[in-house]
This record gives C-alpha cells, sequence and structure tokens, in this order.
C-alpha cells in the first residue's frame, strides 16, 4: 500500500517573512563547520538522546521568535571574520523540524555569497511527500551537513536515542548519492557506543559512502546535567564518566577518522 502524504503544517510568518523559534545563538563557533561561524541552535527536538547536553532544547514552538531577516541582521556584523570558509550555521535541538524557515535563511545567504551549513541528526528524514521536496530545495542552499550518527545498531539507537535509525542512514545514503558533503559525528559515551564491535561495523558503514569529507570521535561529557535536575528530568547516564583519551583514540582508529581529510582542501 502506497503511504499518504504527509500533513502540511502552517508556516508562521511576520512581515512576510518566515519566523524560527531559537534557543540560543554563538557569534564565534569554531566546531561547527568550516572555518569560523555564526551560529544558531534552533529549538525542538523528537529525539531524547541519554547523553544530550541540552535538553531545553527539545520543546518544539518556543523560545525567541526570529523572521530570516532578523537572525541574518544578528549574523552579518561577525561576516569580516569568517575568511573564505567560515559561515553561518543552523544547528538544533533539530533543524530539519524547520525546514522552511532554513531554506528561507540560506536562500539570502546564497544570494550574499555567504557559505551554509545544516548540523542535523537526520532523525525527521524521509522521501515521503512533501517532506522530501521540501528536503531537496533546502540542499539546493546548503554547503555541507554535519550528520551525527548516534549508534550503528538500529535497536541500541532506539535504546539511546527512542528512535530506530534506519531512516538517518538512509539520509546518509542519499547524501551520498547525491555528492553533498558531509562530515560525520559520533559520540563517544561508555557502556554505550563505546563498544569495539559496534564502532568497527560503523566505520565500515561510513566507508561506503562517497561524500563523507571529515569524521569526527565527540567524547561524551557531562556539562548539561545540571540542566536535568533543574528542569526535574531523570539523567539516565548517572554515574557514567567520560572516556578515557585511550578509547577515544580506539574509537578515532576503528573510525579511520585519519582517511577523511577533504575538509582540509
Amino acid at each position: 500500500m502506497a503511504k499518504l502524504p504527509l500533513r502540511e503544517r502552517k508556516v508562521p510568518k511576520r512581515d512576510g517573512d518566515i519566523i524560527g523559534y531559537v534557543h540560543s545563538t554563538e557569534s564565534f563557533g569554531a566546531v561547527d563547520g568550516p572555518g569560523i561561524r555564526f551560529v544558531a541552535f534552533m529549538q525542538g527536538c523528537n529525539m531524547r538522546c541519554q547523553f544530550c547536553h541540552n535538553p531545553d532544547t527539545w520543546k518544539k514552538n518556543v523560545g525567541t521568535e526570529m523572521t530570516t531577516s532578523e537572525l541574518l541582521e544578528k549574523a552579518l556584523p561577525f561576516r569580516h571574520f569568517w575568511g573564505d570558509k567560515g559561515g553561518i550555521t543552523l544547528s538544533g535541538g533539530e533543524i530539519l523540524l524547520q525546514m522552511e524557515f532554513a531554506t528561507e535563511l540560506f536562500t539570502r545567504c546564497k544570494k550574499l555569497g555567504i557559505n551554509t551549513c545544516l548540523d542535523t541528526c537526520g532523525q525527521p528524514f524521509t522521501r515521503r511527500q512533501p517532506w522530501f521536496d521540501k528536503f531537496k530545495k533546502l540542499l539546493d542552499v546548503t554547503d555541507i551537513l554535519l550528520v551525527d550518527i548516534k549508534h550503528i545498531n538500529s535497536d541500541e539507537h532506539r535504546k539511546l536515542t527512542g528512535y530506530r535509525n534506519e531512516n538517518i542512514l538512509d539520509l546518509c545514503q542519499y547524501l551520498s548519492d547525491i555528492g553533498k558533503p558531509v562530515w560525520i559525528r559520533h559520540v563517544l559515551i561508555p557502556e554505550r557506543t563505546d563498544f569495539d564491535n559496534y564502532l568497527t561495523e560503523l566505520g565500515a558503514y561510513i566507508k561506503t559512502l562517497k561524500n563523507v569529507q571529515k569524521v569526527e570521535v565527540l567524547p561524551y561529557h557531562t556539562m548539561g546535567v545540571h540542566k536535568y535536575h533543574e528542569m526535574g528530568i531523570d539523567y539516565k547516564l548517572d554515574g557514567i564518566e567520560p572516556p578515557t583519551s585511550e578509547r577515544v583514540a580506539n574509537a578515532e582508529k576503528l573510525l579511520h577518522i585519519e582517511d577523511y581529510k577533504g575538509y582540509l582542501n
């Protein structure tokens, strides 16, 4: 049976511009894509990752309401710091929950010659319409994506995030098929993702992709734990410490990070 098209939601606007729900911004981001970047962390996420350090971004349709014009106006004063590689990154929460906002903003960025980057966990990805066509339109004005693969095993992915990973891997495959540059990120968590068999499997999977410019191992940290206590949320990783430097080096070896140097070009 053919799947029914997804129901379209009404996109909020003000003065003709699409409104986005922004959690926070960072003026000089150095780890959210190439070069120095202005980063907008957007509100809303479906996943409930046990290691998330920003649970305050989960709730949808809250936060600071900003039009694309307002966000661009906030970013442009920092443009002279971006150089040839820097630009604007939209992160989350999960930015793909606000695709229309991202598309309008990035369309304006490309008219100004600004490099654009999406930081996504990929969870909303689907090839169902009209979502898929909207996504392809966004990719037309996106230069690069940072894609988080939380876990290569779908059952373990569900335990860790609340969702399976088949559609996320389908996103990775689609981006590979069309040759859209990506950086792959993986959070290394003792007792959750730091197992040689899973890391080896993930490393082999990434090798099948044709568009990976960089692979990053992100060591788990506990800097966001206080937010769980403040929000009255049970912290699922209580008692788990960050990985040792030896385990980080082991993960980097098993994911073959030295083989991905396209980001240096």
